[in-house]
């Protein structure tokens, strides 16, 4: 299997992956494909695919904040059952990862994902892949360590349309597993640089960060 990163609308992969983003997750959750020239054009944006006899059977994109020592997995997809698309991936992003941050002189802190509430999505089959399932993903990301942030959460819809979307909590991985909370400061910058580029925020994502910025700490909670 190849780990093969995608810089261009143009890159026949790309359509590929796009598909299949729209296969799995739901209409809020996507992009529009036009939209995705500037972002994989960015060099701080890693957009990477699976390709395995020629075809794209998952893909992730992820960040990383040098000046903050935090990565950001935006999303990863796995097309398949029996291929070992989701350990690939996840073992490929974070040897990345760690080269990054080797570069910058800092070590990783830890990285934050959303991730599906299986209680609050159950009306969405996500394209009917099996490792998908909002039950099955949220306890491998337990696994890996992931812990829920310890607040109610809210994000912007991707379609841009200042609604709300409820179906996720932000969630942390430590690189340090003993890590019991995480700086509140911290998670509203990051939530402000990380929407920014979405112009129609609600207003209950404005105030949920503003009253983050209330905040000393926030506990991480098992998933």
């Amino acid at each position: 299997m190849e780990f093969i990163r995608i810089t261009s609308i143009e890159d026949p992969l790309f359509r590929s992956m796009h598909d299949l983003m729209k296969e799995v997750f739901p209409p809020e959750e996507v992009l529009d494909y036009a939209l995705w020239k500037e972002p994989l054009e960015d060099p701080g944006i890693r957009v990477f695919v699976a390709v395995h006899e020629g075809k794209v059977v998952g893909t992730t994109e992820y960040r990383y904040y040098e000046d903050w020592q935090v990565a950001m997995t935006d999303f990863t997809i796995i097309g398949g059952a029996g291929l070992g698309i989701g350990r690939f991936l996840a073992r490929k992003r974070w040897q990345d990862l760690e080269r990054l941050a080797a570069e910058s002189g800092k070590p990783m802190v830890g990285m934050f994902a959303e991730i599906y509430d299986p209680y609050r999505i159950e009306g969405h089959a996500f394209g009917g892949v099996k490792p998908m399932d909002p039950y099955v993903r949220r306890e491998v990301l337990s696994h890996l360590g992931y812990k829920r942030i310890d607040f109610t959460y809210v994000h912007p819809s991707w379609e841009n349309n200042g609604e709300a979307v409820e179906e996720l909590d932000l969630c942390f991985l430590p690189t340090d597993e003993d890590q019991a909370e995480i700086n509140a400061a911290l998670v509203a910058k990051f939530l402000r640089r990380y929407y920014a580029v979405l112009a129609n925020k609600p207003h209950a994502w404005e105030a949920m960060v503003d009253g983050l910025e209330g905040k000393q700490t926030l506990a991480l909670l098992p998933l």
